[in-house]
């Protein structure tokens, strides 16, 4: 029975690490003919697992059912949902902290000695550190925003611009995307009223129903997302930009460029373009300088020369007195 019990296990897990089995190779694996493995099939079909047989295959793949069976994790990814928990109880997503503390705590008291070991040995060692907490964002907006995405149905909703505007609007959009960038939730939109793309932060909505008609997906005006968000982010939504070309071709100076700090547009074997925006000139300057090459003022303001020039001269004394 040890046994029977113990190989009952190991093919839940194989059918939970797995979509699809063959019925050979979940025979080989566990050992076992494949007459014996189609009894174990059937007494896990008894426990209320839907283990389902694929069509073509001769095979076998675990489905959805009615409640969520238990979940055999190894060593490895059971301490990474622990972490993960815990990242999650202190996250920017608001409404989900008791439900990740609960889960975490139902974990935690499973876990065999040297696996708490592991988890408190990182928790303990690992401070928090950085800017101040990103603002959160509720769970159900999250949702609304996602499933009006998936469904591709226009979104209504009140909008508060930034707090030095004191803004207030309702908008209509084509929802594309939500991205997490940089501590912050993202909205990526085709704005029906202004008839563009534009980005709006999610914890400054406060999302409107029923949703709206179905619309046909449009063209992002980039490559992907995440691009069409980092640039709108580090360019156009500053009251400085500018454009500056590298001596240096992309692939070289990518590393160097953080998120939300530019974006980079390759031009040749030899040379790039940076995109970016800041609150001040000479938080420009810096920006430029720290990315260690060569480079050549594209477009850029004339305030920006001054603080190049500023920051230069700063450079020069700090040598001479050295």
């Amino acid at each position: 029975m040890l046994e029977t019990s113990g190989r009952l296990l190991k093919l839940l897990s194989l059918l939970q690490a797995h979509r699809d089995w063959s019925g050979a190779e979940l025979a080989e694996r566990l050992g076992v003919s494949r007459r014996t493995l189609r009894r174990d099939v059937e007494r896990l079909r008894a426990l209320g697992y839907p283990v389902n047989a694929t069509q073509g295959t001769a095979g076998y793949r675990l489905g959805a059912g009615a409640t969520l069976p238990p979940l055999l994790l190894d060593d490895d990814e059971a301490v990474a949902v622990v972490v993960g928990l815990r990242t999650a109880a202190g996250g920017s997503v608001a409404g989900i902290e008791g439900s990740s503390l609960r889960a975490l705590t139902k974990l935690e008291q499973m876990l065999p000695p040297r696996l708490r070991y592991r988890v408190n040995t990182l928790h303990t060692a690992t401070v928090r550190a950085g800017a101040a907490p990103a603002p959160q964002v509720r769970a159900d907006t999250l949702m609304a925003i996602a499933e009006a995405c998936r469904r591709r149905e226009r979104l209504r909703f009140d909008y508060a611009g930034p707090r030095r505007s004191r803004g207030r609007s309702t908008r209509s959009v084509e929802p594309h995307s939500l991205v997490s960038f940089d501590r912050h939730w993202y909205l990526v939109a085709w704005d029906t009223d202004r008839a563009d793309w534009r980005t709006f932060r999610v914890d400054r909505l406060t999302p409107r129903t029923p949703t709206g008609p179905r619309f046909t997906p449009r063209e992002l005006p980039d490559t992907d997302v995440a691009t069409y968000l980092a640039h709108r982010l580090s360019s156009r939504t500053w009251p400085f930009q500018a454009t500056i070309t590298l001596h240096e071709p992309a692939a070289a100076v990518t590393d160097r460029v953080w998120p939300g700090m530019g974006v980079i547009e390759p031009v040749d074997d030899d040379t790039c373009l940076l995109h970016l925006g800041a609150d001040t000139p000479r938080d420009l300057a810096w920006m430029i300088t720290s990315v260690d090459a060569d480079f050549t003022l594209t477009h850029a303001p004339p305030e920006l020369a001054d603080a190049l020039r500023a920051h230069a001269a700063r450079c020069l004394n700090a040598v001479r007195s050295a």
